[in-house]
């Protein structure tokens, strides 16, 4: 009986079978016994290498992203434009670009400004009865204390026992006052409103130690009840006398300025040109009857005003 062949599904390569031919067989005992080839030279440094940078992979990533964020950096720095340094010349020349293109303010009208909100009109109002009451003189006072304490000159508010008083703040609000104290021996007074707007800004007083002839003021008041008013002048003179044309008083130590005020300036203030206060208007010089200035106005040193006031800011 026959057997069926058997067939092999191995995967396993068989074995060729040797030629038939003696050149053929010389051939394939050769190829047999020849070893295989050895690794090129190349090869064996590149493979240690790898081994290498496996075995210092954490050492070669940190540096490798250094180096990169340092050229990123030197990259991002090239890029940048380079920084022009000023010079003075250039700081001039800007200045100038500015004063050619925008108009400042004066220093007069700068210290205006700062002093505005403290100046007061103050009236006389004389009461005749039935109801009737007439104003019977204008001056200006101004405010040192928060709490309405302003400063005037005594012949502002003197008078008799049926005289009122009124003060009209810059924002327009209006109250009755009363004179705390009197110094006639230098022409002041200290009245007090007594209804004062929630926005009353006292004035800054500065000592008149290093005010020199010469120094610029600014002197704001009522005049002829026109006001707030501004004139500009410099500082005449120091410690200068004043007497009344009727002799009524003599006035001492006063500061003598240029500054245009006339009657209703009394009891304003004198200004520098930051807006602080160095002294009270008392007094003008004219030999004229109708008063009027002639160049020659007189203050009260703040010094010796804001002792009136009970304050010694120096």
């Amino acid at each position: 009986m026959r057997r069926p062949p058997i067939y092999s599904r191995s995967a396993r390569k068989r074995r060729a079978e040797p030629p038939a031919d003696a050149a053929s067989a010389a051939s394939y005992e050769t190829a047999e016994a020849s070893p295989e080839p050895r690794p090129h030279k190349q090869s064996q440094v590149y493979v240690r290498m790898r081994a290498l940078a496996a075995r210092h992979e954490r050492v070669l990533l940190i540096a490798s992203s250094v180096l990169l964020s340092a050229a990123l950096f030197l990259a991002y720095t090239l890029s940048l434009p380079s920084v022009h340094k000023l010079t003075q010349r250039d700081i001039d020349a800007a200045v100038l670009h500015t004063l050619e293109k925008n108009t400042l303010p004066s220093p007069e009208s700068r210290a205006f400004e700062r002093i505005r909100r403290s100046v007061v009109r103050v009236v006389q109002v004389h009461d005749e009865g039935n109801g009737k009451k007439t104003p019977s003189g204008v001056g200006t006072g101004v405010v040192i204390i928060d709490k309405g304490a302003i400063l005037t000159s005594l012949h502002v508010v003197d008078g008799d026992e049926k005289t009122r008083i009124k003060v009209q703040f810059a924002n327009g609000v209006e109250s009755d006052a009363i004179v705390l104290r009197r110094m006639p021996d230098q022409d002041l007074a200290v009245i007090e409103a007594l209804t004062i707007p929630d926005d009353l800004v006292p004035a800054t007083l500065r000592s008149t130690q290093n005010l020199a002839v010469g120094d610029k003021v600014v002197a704001v008041g009522y005049p002829f009840n026109i006001g707030p008013s501004a004139s500009a002048g410099i500082v005449s003179g120091l410690r200068r006398t004043y007497s009344a044309p009727d002799g009524s008083e003599v006035l001492h130590n006063l500061i003598q300025f240029d500054a245009a005020a006339n009657p209703g300036n009394s009891g304003g203030p004198l200004v520098t040109m930051d807006g602080e206060v160095v002294g009270v208007v008392t007094a003008i010089l004219s030999p004229h009857e109708q008063g009027t200035f002639i160049g020659i106005g007189f203050a009260v040193p703040i010094e010796v005003a804001a002792a009136a006031a009970g304050e010694s800011p120096f």
